[in-house]
């Protein structure tokens, strides 16, 4: 009985003390120490070291974190403070993150943040600093194992003291345009950083070869040296890192290498070679990297047939074979990629049909096959892609008659480009009642269209309307409501037009940037476009009269081609004082413009403008030139989306 009492009190004993230990742990690691006294004062030395400036941060969530760095009030425990992380039992600043901060100014040897040296983690990202060099004492930080200067407008050449920092997994100094790696190389940087996981380096101006010495980071995930300048061989066996997840060596133009033959398995999910110098075959086995959810091969030297085994990657959500020489079929296996949101497959060489298969790629939201030889009748299970925003079949040989109200199916649907094929476009009687979704961007050049299509009427948000090289003869009235405040480039060129109908003479789109009608046949007076212009093509038609004076408003004019009509009448004072924008010459005679083949680019999709010499012709013989040069656009949706301010729907290109 007695060794019972004894034992019962014994179990009480173990759990009172289990109890207690238990609370005074969690009463112990719920009250962090203060931070250390000179430590706090390093901070505040940091903080009034600069001033903010809300235009030194660039992301819209950026906010001045030092400002509740401050010793009012019971605010005298830096451990609170924004931005500043303390180790729980010494009190020792482990972490500093002030990305996004709203910082300007100058970071030097003696900056106080060089004695918090217990740091581990330092995020200065996305602030500014006025283009001064890393400091060389960075190498007192000699526990730093993160550290982020990335978009902080540093400048001049990256001090070799960063390589002593060896236990850094993070290393990211990208966006810096003006921070260089020549000595040391990017070989003497990482000889020492064993332990990167992640190194990030795009834009950094390197100029060299890419060190093998990166194949021997196996703990490597993340390696970003897009637009370094660097050339020569890729070396195969940083493919073959065990670990490895991004690679993004993009806007390296010199640098060449091929894909190996992937005979193990891989960890890849992002593989960035877009603007290199690649070349060579998709090989097979590229259908064993099944973790791969981008690829990105644009405008390198790839070619031949795309293997029937990249239908394997059943996680790709991201394709871009575009601006290659890869030839043959797309393999039926694509409709097994039904992650597929974007694909960019412009031009190459492919032939054969659309395979019917894509209408597995419910969520397809871009889809570029322009400027191939893709050929046979658009498929029908094409508008079952009820996610598509951009669809452009440019520049190929489709054939057939397309019914304009399908589109209506593809309600999200913003840019549809079918120009220079052998399409004839058609509309029902009742599609001027339908509600058609708002487009951005119509390419419809080369349609075998007879007039404006009726649907146009109600587009309100049109940016980009390419209608050339058609078989239109009349201006519908609502044509001048139409997009007033959207429209920045229009072709109407090489049509029938005879007349303009009952147009103003000052043209209602105030934001329009080009306007193309020329070789049409248009009588009357010529009409004049809004202040914002750029480019006006109105040549080989049949103006007559003056050029009205309020051509002298068009201030940001570049482009005047009035030449082959009837003007008449004394030029207008202000095109002999343009200023460099139009520089006025003579010439005896107006040489050939290029012709239009099918191939060739028109305002369209893609589109090139000639450059020639601008010609104004008038009755009396005299022939003013403008002498402009030849300039070439390529790409043109992005140069248009670029100097214009057109949406850009093509997020996928970013990696």
């Amino acid at each position: 009985m007695a060794s019972s009492f004894y034992h019962l009190k014994f179990v009480y004993l173990l759990s009172f003390l289990s109890t207690f230990h238990l609370i005074a742990t969690r009463s112990f690691s719920s009250v962090q120490p203060l931070c250390r006294g000179h430590e706090r004062s390093y901070l505040l030395q940091f903080k009034d070291s600069f001033v903010i400036n809300k235009s030194s941060s660039s992301e819209p969530w950026a906010y001045p974190k030092v400002a509740s760095w401050t010793l009012e009030g019971n605010n005298n425990d830096c451990c609170s403070w924004d931005g500043v992380e303390c180790d729980e039992f010494t009190g020792h600043v482990i972490g500093l993150d002030l990305n996004s901060s709203c910082l300007y100014g100058s970071i030097n040897s003696t900056s106080s943040l060089f004695h918090l040296v217990h740091l581990q983690r330092l995020n200065l990202a996305d602030n500014h600093f006025k283009y001064s060099q890393i400091p060389s004492t960075v190498s007192n930080l000699s526990k730093l194992t993160h550290l982020d200067l990335s978009s902080s407008a540093f400048a001049s050449q990256i001090p070799l003291e960063v390589s002593q920092l060896s236990q850094l997994s993070s290393l990211n100094l990208s966006g810096n345009a003006y921070l260089e790696l020549k000595k040391p190389s990017l070989r003497s940087l990482v000889e020492n950083l064993t332990c990167l996981e992640k190194l990030d380096l795009r834009e950094v101006e390197i100029i060299s070869m890419v060190p093998n010495i990166l194949a021997n980071l196996s703990s490597l995930t993340y390696l970003r040296l897009r637009d370094c300048k660097l050339y020569g061989e890729f070396p195969v066996g940083i493919f073959k890192l065990p670990n490895l997840r991004v690679l993004d060596m993009r806007q390296n133009e010199g640098l060449t290498g091929h894909l190996p033959d992937f005979q193990w398995s891989s960890t890849l999910e992002i593989m960035n070679l877009a603007e290199t110098s690649f070349s060579g075959k998709l090989p097979a086995s590229i259908g064993n990297l099944g973790f791969l959810t981008k690829i990105s091969t644009w405008g390198c030297n790839f070619s031949g047939f795309i293997p029937s085994s990249l239908g394997n990657l059943t996680r790709l959500n991201s394709l871009d074979l575009s601006y290659n020489t890869f030839e043959g079929c797309i393999p039926s296996s694509f409709g097994n990629l039904i992650q597929l949101s974007l694909i960019f497959l412009s031009s190459n060489k492919f032939t054969g049909p659309i395979p019917l298969d894509l209408a597995n790629l419910t969520k397809l939201t871009i889809l570029l096959l322009d400027n191939n030889e893709f050929g046979g009748q658009i498929p029908s299970s094409i508008f079952n892609l009820t996610n598509l925003e951009f669809l452009d079949l440019s520049d190929n040989y489709f054939s057939g008659t397309v019914e304009f109200d399908k589109f209506v199916k593809l309600k999200k649907l913003t840019t549809l480009r079918l120009s220079h094929n052998q399409l004839s476009l058609v509309e029902s009687e009742t599609s001027a009642n339908r509600t058609f979704q708002k487009f951005v961007s119509l390419g419809l050049s080369l349609c075998n269209l007879s007039k404006f299509p009726n649907f146009l009427a109600n587009q309100d948000e049109l940016e980009l309307l390419f209608l050339q090289d058609n078989n239109i003869h009349e201006v519908p009235e609502w044509v001048w409501n139409m997009s007033k405040e959207r429209l920045k480039v229009i072709g109407l060129n090489n049509n029938y037009l005879t007349s303009l109908g009952q147009h103003p003479i000052l043209l209602p789109w105030t934001n329009l940037a080009i306007l193309d009608i020329s070789s049409n046949n248009i009588q009357g007076s010529l009409p004049i476009p809004s202040s914002s212009t750029l480019q006006y093509h109105a040549s080989n038609n049949s103006f007559i009269g003056k050029i009205s004076e309020l051509i002298c408003n068009l201030s940001s004019l570049q482009v005047l081609d009035l030449s082959e009509n009837n003007l008449s009448g004394p030029l207008p004072q202000c095109l002999h004082s343009f200023g460099d924008s139009l520089k006025c010459k003579y010439y005896e005679a107006l040489p050939p413009l290029p012709s239009t083949s099918k191939k060739s680019q028109d305002l369209g999709s893609p589109l090139q403008f000639g450059w020639r010499i601008v010609m104004i012709g008038y009755g009396c013989g005299l022939l003013v030139g403008v002498a402009i040069g030849h300039i070439v656009i390529a790409r043109n949706h992005d140069w248009l989306m670029k100097t214009f301010g057109v949406r850009q729907p093509v997020p996928g290109r970013k990696v």
